[in-house]
């Protein structure tokens, strides 16, 4: 018995291979309402970012408070060179992350600040909480004042207490001063 050669014309495999490459390449997908670009990072506990309309959103970190950073030159207490230096680590870590996270946050909006900033927990795209990390690590500190309004309060709540626990970050300094009474003071 002799099996039947198919032979198929150019013009039939050429089309079938630009088919099969559209279905593999898939359809643009547009991304959710709640996905930002960076636009840069301020400090530990705020961004800017920008909406699909080329808009820019102030945000500031849902129920976390990061240590303040340098803006300009630092006065020469030693406290506030101790703060600066937490802050300069924690607004780098956060640039770290949106790096690692392509340029872009999601946030879940729970409310506008005095000074109109959005209030957000911030993820990165993959779903890493960003207040978590900073918690884990030391470089920021659970803003018990609007702990009620935190969809996540169980998460950072723990995350500050391992982080007290081992010692890490800013709970391992014992000249580190909150950032809510390093702003009081400094006022």
């Amino acid at each position: 018995m002799n099996p039947t050669k198919i032979t198929l014309s150019p013009k039939i495999t050429s089309l079938s291979a630009l088919f099969l490459l559209f279905l593999l390449s898939g359809c643009p997908q547009k991304l959710p309402p709640n996905n930002y670009a960076v636009k840069r990072v301020s400090d530990g506990d705020t961004l800017v970012a920008t909406d699909a309309a080329g808009k820019d959103i102030k945000v500031r970190f849902a129920c976390v408070d990061a240590p303040e950073i340098a803006h300009g030159e630092p006065n020469s207490k030693a406290s506030n060179k101790n703060q600066f230096k937490w802050g300069n680590l924690a607004h780098q870590r956060m640039q770290q992350l949106v790096k690692e996270g392509g340029g872009r946050v999601v946030l879940t909006v729970t409310d506008t600040d005095r000074y109109g900033r959005k209030v957000s927990e911030v993820r990165l795209p993959n779903g890493t909480f960003a207040q978590e990390v900073l918690l884990r690590e030391g470089l920021a500190m659970v803003y018990r004042p609007y702990l009620k309004n935190c969809p996540s309060a169980s998460i950072v709540q723990q995350a500050e207490a391992e982080a007290k626990k081992n010692r890490r970050g800013v709970w391992g300094d014992s000249k580190f001063v909150p950032a809510w009474d390093f702003r009081h003071r400094d006022k």
